[in-house]
């Protein structure tokens, strides 16, 4: 395509596509396949972000073209009652790896939706309105979960729902809570968060809702203990916990649910993106005691797209893929070889602060001075442009109160090679930023 194409292109987007705070990616991307991304001029870019940190098995993966071939010319949509053989399937095969007592799912399009209907489950269960979540959390923008929502979006929508109690995030690179040591000392930032819970709630607590690896906040993974804390505190309060896995799940991190490493078992799990494998598919899962105590309150949840057919064919191809090829395993192999680079690169550059994740879901935190730890959004945002011009594309987190933070998730079907590709890309990136920036604070 020309250049006059691309600025005519542009401008055609500025004309017809209304803003909504996301600014648009100077990269036109004409095909996504596997684990790259092709641009109008067919240079090859790697994708270290999985899309939208969803496509799991990398774009176009040809079994799920087929199924998707298959089902759009047969069964695509329908009456949200009707319930068919792919939804009956997709949810009897998610049983098969959710943890017990959790059995009973149905399905919507997106994070948002399933987070939304997770709070809703909690509060008709427990006839209680009070929902908590970590400082950091992002669980969408609807208006249930953007209440829930703390890392961003919270300005310009009018008040929030009632209710909504937030909790510090066990963000252990920055927390001003310090053993004598000067180690992170999370259980007495925990006794001080449910102090301020306890003090600020009306006495109708329903739930906290957490994601289990923080990601969207900054890459914060919950120190070990930490769930079989919370769970203890959430149990004497009789609250639920509803556990987002919209990033986590699914063998991203070397597990199916990230939340099985702390032996962790949440009343409620969403998950999306992944399931999806970039489809619009996501699931709320509970249990049956729950689910009959929802039905004798009434519970209703009713979406145009409940159910769909199509995409819940794609979702039991993606769970059937994933035990097949032992995707979890690839993830935490893969993984380890991705955050061995990090750190390697951590040595040579003092600017990343901390290298921090768990399988194919890594994070570094960008500062601009190694002594203060001041955050560095502006030079993070800096090597995140030079690496997509070098042929990475790579997610900068550059949140109100945070450094900058990238986060890697490339697809799991990620070869040893493209992650080092990757990786030779973002060492030239950093080496470039900082000796053309040479007035960067060191």
């Amino acid at each position: 395509m020309a250049s006059t194409d691309t600025t005519v292109f542009f401008s055609m987007a500025d004309k017809y596509l209304m803003k909504t705070g996301v600014p648009f990616s100077p990269l036109i991307v004409k095909k996504a396949k596997g684990t790259r991304l092709y641009d109008v001029n067919d240079r090859q870019i790697l994708d270290f972000t999985s899309g939208q940190m969803s496509s799991l098995l990398g774009h176009s993966h040809p079994e799920i073209v087929e199924v998707v071939q298959k089902y759009v010319a047969e069964l695509d949509h329908l009456l949200s009652n009707m319930i068919t053989y792919p939804v009956v399937e997709l949810a009897e095969r998610l049983s098969r790896f959710l943890p017990a007592p959790l059995e009973k799912s149905f399905f919507l399009n997106t994070g948002s939706e399933v987070t939304e209907a997770a709070i809703k489950i909690a509060k008709c269960y427990t006839g209680k309105f009070e929902i908590v979540a970590f400082a950091a959390s992002y669980h969408g923008l609807t208006q249930g979960s953007g209440s829930a929502t703390y890392s961003a979006g919270r300005k310009s929508g009018g008040p929030c729902m009632p209710g909504q109690l937030a909790f510090p995030a066990p963000y252990a690179y920055r927390s001003p809570f310090r053993k004598p040591d000067g180690s992170y000392d999370w259980e007495a930032e925990m006794d001080f968060g449910w102090s301020m819970i306890d003090r600020q709630s009306v006495g109708s607590l329903a739930a906290f809702i957490m994601e289990p690896i923080l990601s969207t906040g900054g890459i914060l993974e919950l120190p070990a203990g930490y769930l079989q804390r919370m769970s203890l505190e959430c149990k004497k309060r009789g609250m639920l916990i509803i556990m987002d896995e919209a990033q986590t799940g699914v063998g991203r991190t070397g597990q199916m649910f990230a939340c099985e490493k702390d032996g962790i078992v949440p009343d409620i799990l969403a998950l999306s993106k992944t399931l999806g494998c970039g489809l619009p598919l996501a699931s709320v899962s509970t249990t049956a005691e729950i689910e009959r105590g929802c039905t004798e309150a009434g519970f209703l949840w009713l979406t145009t797209h409940l159910n769909d057919p199509l995409t819940a064919a794609v979702g039991s191809k993606v769970l059937e893929i994933v035990e097949r090829d032992n995707i979890c395993q690839r993830a935490a192999e893969r993984g380890a070889q991705l955050r061995d680079g990090l750190l390697k690169l951590q040595e040579k550059y003092w600017c990343i602060g901390d290298v921090r994740g768990r399988g194919l879901l890594q994070g570094i935190e960008i500062i601009s001075d190694a002594e203060t730890k001041t955050p560095g959004p502006g030079l993070g945002q800096a090597v995140s442009d030079r690496a997509m011009a070098g042929g990475l594309s790579c997610n900068i987190v550059n949140l109100p109160g945070m450094g900058g933070v990238f986060r890697l998730a490339p697809p799991v079907t990620v070869t040893t090679e493209e992650i080092e590709d990757g990786l030779k890309i973002l060492d030239e990136a950093f080496g470039y930023v900082l000796n053309e920036r040479s007035n960067w604070a060191v």
